[in-house]
């Protein structure tokens, strides 16, 4: 393997825990999109049928609905890309790490390929329907297979990849707008018994529904699947380019990072959320990657200026080196908090507004970051991370 491919090197006297603090906010702000999901009417279900939709703002300009909405168009999709683009950062780490030693590449990567599709496919069933862990499985097997590859040949990959997607998301939005101006009205409302599965089923019930249309459950990342190629391979880049490093260059990467993400990103955004749920897809999957990179940028002149004060620092650094443990951790509370067979709280609360989904967020948020922390003073790893190095490293 050729070294020119690695990445540089941070001082070891100057390391950022810049990684794991973008790790901990992807998982966190992940969970700001999800918590819409387990405490709608209709939940997982509802979704295909604009359950993610934040309504007319302007039709509705209460404190309330401006909250939701602020709170929401800030999340929807920009951490889930965040979270996509680090998957691809640590692959590359994978990647030098195995250059460095001198081991074949992919090597025995399919292995952890495998682990993560595996516990994506449980997590989907017993947990949520939305998960996002398959996909990067299936995702990261073609991007391993493209780090072995000439840049030129990641290149067009990446730039192949994003045009495609910028297609079907083009032709996507179009229809969606088309639905919309034919019909005269917005989404329909939730299937009745769905509304009813979640709200009074029972729990298996759940996971042979979810079984039983897992077609259309599973669509996200097919549909995506072209973002998701281009988000891992941008990782890539940027990794290489030493966007992560407590270096004047990785300083000044993101600066202009914040500089474009943000100025262009956040604009569009509000555009997008006051046109109505007609851009909702444009805004999730096209607007929400640009403004990723600002916040990959925002949050690492943070820590280079000590903006942000130690123990928050502290608690996205714990949730970030315990990232998938926390990912499933906060969708199996959500579930148990939120739907019948649990506290059934999204019934319970039902017609109340939405603050107290914004506050069941900060009260989840808060239990996986001490959790993570008391967690990590006594363990090394995360308690999936653990299994999954165990399972790893056996012996064949």
């Amino acid at each position: 393997m050729a070294e020119t491919l690695l990445a540089p090197a941070p001082p070891r006297t100057a390391r950022l825990p810049l990684l794991d603090v973008l790790r901990g906010a992807a998982i966190l702000g992940t969970l700001m999109t999800n918590v819409w999901i387990f405490s709608s009417p209709g939940s997982e279900w509802g979704v295909l049928q604009g359950g993610l939709g934040s309504g007319d703002l302007l039709a509705d300009p209460s404190p309330a609905h401006v909250a939701a909405t602020v709170f929401r168009a800030l999340a929807d999709g920009k951490f889930l890309s965040l979270l996509t683009v680090l998957f691809g950062v640590g692959l590359a780490i994978q990647y030098d790490s195995a250059a460095r030693r001198g081991d074949p590449w992919p090597g025995r990567y399919w292995r952890r390929a495998a682990f993560l599709f595996v516990e994506g496919t449980v997590h989907f069933l017993l947990v949520f329907a939305w998960d996002v862990l398959m996909g990067y499985a299936v995702t990261a097997l073609l991007v391993a297979w493209l780090l072995a590859r000439s840049e030129k040949v990641r290149r067009r990959a990446m730039w192949t990849a994003g045009a495609l997607h910028l297609v079907l998301l083009s032709l996507l939005t179009l229809a969606l707008a088309a639905e919309s101006g034919s019909s005269g009205t917005g989404p329909t409302g939730p299937d009745p018994d769905a509304v009813a599965l979640y709200a009074d089923g029972s729990y298996p019930a759940q996971v042979l529904f979810r079984l039983e249309n897992a077609a259309a459950l599973r669509i996200e990342p097919v549909f995506s699947f072209g973002l998701l190629v281009f988000l891992f391979l941008f990782g890539v880049r940027l990794h290489r380019a030493g966007a992560f490093t407590a270096t004047a260059a990785g300083r000044r990467i993101r600066a202009r990072m914040a500089a474009w993400g943000l100025g262009l990103g956040l604009p569009l955004t509000a555009a997008a959320t006051l046109a109505g749920d007609e851009l909702f897809a444009l805004n999730r999957y096209g607007i929400a990657p640009l403004v990723a990179v600002g916040y990959i940028g925002l949050i690492g002149i943070a820590l280079d200026r000590l903006w942000l004060p130690d123990p928050l620092v502290t608690a996205l650094g714990s949730v970030g080196r315990t990232a998938l443990s926390c990912y499933v951790a906060q969708n199996a509370l959500c579930v148990l908090l939120c739907y019948g067979f649990g506290l059934g709280l999204a019934t319970r609360f039902a017609g109340t507004g939405p603050w107290w989904v914004m506050g069941l967020w900060a009260a989840v948020s808060l239990v996986l970051a001490a959790g993570s922390w008391l967690w990590l003073r006594r363990f090394a790893r995360g308690p999936l991370e653990t299994v999954q190095h165990r399972v790893l490293s056996a012996r064949r």
